[in-house]
């Protein structure tokens, strides 16, 4: 339930300066663009009010003189009120540039921000070791480069914007309102406090029902994901009424969450509007005071309250509550940008644990011997090289094992001997916590891991396929590897045949996670995907002929024979008819080497290997 959580403290974090520091320097490539924002929106601020006093000038300067006493021809009137109508058509035209200009500039600033932000986030979850993503959730790790980076989005196109832009409205409509008439404006402003301190309790209201929105939604999203994801486990035990029933709970609770933010924020408006109309009534009330006590009088004082000035006092008035709203909106934006950053630089600050030295070495006339020197590892990372011996959580203790170029090696063991543990080592995406391992002679640890794992091709029991064709898949989109060759490569596995059966052959499209293929079909592409790469070490992992029919095995037999020909091969298999052919068999036994050497030899031992040999074997013969 993690999501929750985390949708929560959206709402939580406070202004931090530090984060909103290196927030900005996100920024830095685009000043430019930031400066020009920053003039369109005091322009814009400068632009708004004066359509106010275009209308008011026309009324104070032409109607009210012409219908008053008519001391203006009609000629007069019509070609002031062209002129003044011209004006406000040209200046709305201005305003439409300047806001088209704006938003246009905005937009792109913060789609740039969210690319070089979320670019920066996948290119470090690609450096990191396999240790985090142990520990770290997909959906958490998904959530950093989403929702994450985009509420920092909406902090800068959103947040930041409506505070500069708001800030300037306020600043003009305040400063134009006391200029034209200080006492209007003074009596505009009365309303300000009682708006003040209701946008503050509705906000919190409001922050706490979006808060629950959002963690009722990650819930939902998280049942929806889980029922997708396992629906074969669902129907398998007829679970369909009992997950309905599961999800419709969570759902209610959405449905709660979503009403009681839609009443909160029902309330808010209308009460904004109230405040807002009674600012207006005030201003009609006394403005309207004014002016018939001057026409009592018989004239108009310096300064006195006009018609016209009462209409755009009435325009002013209406506008000014906008800006206001929008700055109370932005603390809900600042507060989900600072919990979100601070998520998004928490990966980003990451140590990478697994990283190459300044000086890391390449490998030169690679030849593919591996040395393990007294190796102990645990995936613990708590776990150091003063941790007693006899600690559970160690994987590996005190292996030495060498291997020759060329020469294939299998390890077969119980389950959780530390098979998988040793070839993950030999890739390095794990570091020990004592000893050492070596490829040609070097610490792993010494050497560039691209250059590493260049040289070295993995073949899985889970084979993962990414969307996109058959041919990509098995190239891994890289242009070098010729077509022939990777047809070569098919027909070595006995799985060239299967893919010229598809629609489209090798550009034919896999659907996720390669849905539309059976567990051999991609066990045979994932052969194939090895083979194109010529790997120098080639590991095979977990049994990874375990998914396919007898025939199949024996071709898949039949081309790993060819290309362990000259590559150092390491191999883990449950089945131990299918590494007697091994060069050497090593034998694990909770994280020890017990025993190694030839099928033939370890049979004759009669120790661990034998015993596991015989036990396999009248498993087979009793399913016979």
């Amino acid at each position: 339930m993690t999501a929750p959580d985390q949708s929560g403290d959206a709402f939580q974090k406070g202004f931090d300066a530090q984060l909103t520091r290196r927030i900005f320097v996100y920024l830095k490539p685009y000043v430019p663009l930031v400066v020009a924002g920053v003039i369109l929106a005091l322009l814009i601020a400068v632009a708004q009010p004066m359509f106010a006093l275009i209308q008011r000038h026309a009324i104070d300067t032409y109607l009210v003189p012409f219908e008053r006493d008519r001391t203006l021809t009609t000629e007069t009137l019509y070609r002031g009120l062209m002129v003044a109508a011209l004006g406000y058509m040209a200046l709305k035209v201005v305003e439409f540039c300047l806001t088209y200009a704006f938003t246009l500039a905005i937009g792109y600033l913060g789609q740039n921000v969210l690319r070089d932000i979320r670019a920066d986030v996948f290119t470090k979850l690609q450096r990191l070791h396999l240790a985090y993503f142990d520990q770290n959730p997909v959906g958490r790790l998904i959530t950093r480069v989403t929702s994450d980076v985009d509420a920092i989005n909406q902090f800068i196109t959103g947040g930041l914007v409506s505070l500069i832009q708001s800030t300037f409205l306020i600043v003009a409509y305040v400063i134009i309102m006391l200029r034209v008439n200080w006492q209007l404006a003074l009596i505009s402003f009365t309303v300000l406090p009682i708006l003040y301190f209701a946008t503050n309790f509705f906000r919190a209201k409001l922050r706490d029902a979006f808060r629950m929105t959002r963690t009722q939604q990650a819930i939902v999203n998280t049942k929806l994901n889980e029922n997708i994801t396992g629906m074969l486990t669902v129907q398998l035990f007829g679970r369909e009424n009992r997950s309905a029933l599961d999800f419709d709970h969570s759902n209610r609770s959405l449905l709660t969450a979503n009403v009681n933010s839609v009443k909160w924020f029902s309330l808010f408006m209308p009460v904004v509007a109230v405040l807002g109309q009674v600012a207006v009534a005030l201003v009609l009330y006394f403005a309207s005071r004014n002016i018939l006590g001057n026409n009592v009088a018989g004239g108009v004082a310096a300064g006195a309250f006009t018609i016209g000035t009462l209409y755009a006092f009435v325009q002013w008035t209406q506008q000014l509550f906008q800006p206001i709203q929008d700055l109370a909106d932005v603390f809900n934006n600042l507060q989900a940008a600072m919990a979100s950053s601070e998520r998004i630089f928490g990966v980003l600050d990451t140590e990478e644990e697994v990283a190459d030295k300044p000086d890391a070495k390449a490998l030169n006339n690679f030849e593919g011997s591996v040395s393990f020197e007294g190796v102990w590892f645990s995936y613990d990372q708590t776990v150091t090289a003063d941790t007693p011996a006899g600690d559970d959580r160690w994987i590996l203790r005190g292996i030495d094992l060498h291997i020759q170029p060329g020469e294939s090696v299998a390890l077969v063991g119980a389950t959780g001997a530390g098979k998988t543990s040793v070839t993950a080592l030999v890739s390095r995406f794990y570091d020990v916590q004592r000893g050492a391992v070596k490829v040609d002679g070097e610490d792993v640890r010494d050497l560039a891991q691209y250059d590493l794992r260049r040289h070295v091709g993995v073949v899985l029991q889970d084979v993962f396929l990414f969307a996109g064709t058959i041919e990509g898949n098995l190239t891994l989109n890289s242009p070098d590897i010729s077509h022939e060759r990777v047809v070569e490569a098919c027909q070595y596995v006995g799985v060239h045949d299967y893919i010229l059966s598809l629609p489209e052959g090798y550009q034919t499209e896999v659907r996720e996670r390669g849905a539309t293929l059976s567990t051999g079909q991609k066990q045979l592409l994932a052969f194939a995907r090895a083979l194109i790469q010529n790997p120098d070490i080639l590991l095979v992992l977990d049994e990874a002929t375990a998914n396919v029919d007898t025939e199949t095995e024996l071709r898949i037999q039949h081309a790993l024979q060819k290309v362990m020909l000259g590559r150092t091969s390491i191999i883990i298999a449950h089945r131990l008819s299918t590494i007697e052919g091994c060069d050497r068999i090593v034998v694990m036994r909770k994280g020890r080497i017990v025993e190694q050497g030839s099928h033939r030899e370890l049979l004759q031992k009669g120790g661990y290997y034998a015993r596991l040999h015989r036990l396999q074997y009248a498993q087979g013969d009793a399913a016979d």
